[in-house]
């Protein structure tokens, strides 16, 4: 499996962080963003995307996991570090928030969200 992520830049002061989720060379392919905010231990995501390549910028403390055909991967995001991951169609993913306080993750998808015709499929991994 090769699972593609990569470290962001975070820059971090008295007011907080800044980071940017996604690349210019990625952003004019989306036509779907979301914000998350997870509260303490909740597990986000447990699905893939049929046709979607989603591009998702998370800030740790998280654990993300992953299968793609059949192999689980897991990365752990370390406190006040941001991580960006490309997510292929097929490949399920799940997101942990490991922190003590509200976490935030930022995605971004190929494919137009439709409420009535999702293009996720469920696959509980975490």
């Amino acid at each position: 499996m090769t699972l593609k992520y990569e470290k962001l830049r975070v820059v971090s002061d008295s007011r907080g962080v800044v980071f940017e989720p996604i690349g210019v060379e990625d952003i004019f392919k989306q036509k779907n963003s979301h914000v998350v905010l997870s509260e303490c231990g909740v597990i986000r995501g447990n699905h893939y995307h049929i046709k979607g390549e989603e591009v998702m910028a998370v800030l740790g403390p998280a654990l993300v996991r992953t299968k793609e055909n059949g192999l689980i991967d897991e990365v752990v995001i370390p406190e006040g570090e941001a991580y960006q991951f490309v997510f292929r169609p097929g490949t399920s993913h799940a997101i942990k928030n490991l922190s003590g306080r509200i976490n935030l993750l930022a995605a971004f998808n190929t494919t137009v969200h439709d409420p009535q015709n999702p293009d996720t499929v469920s696959d509980i991994i975490m």
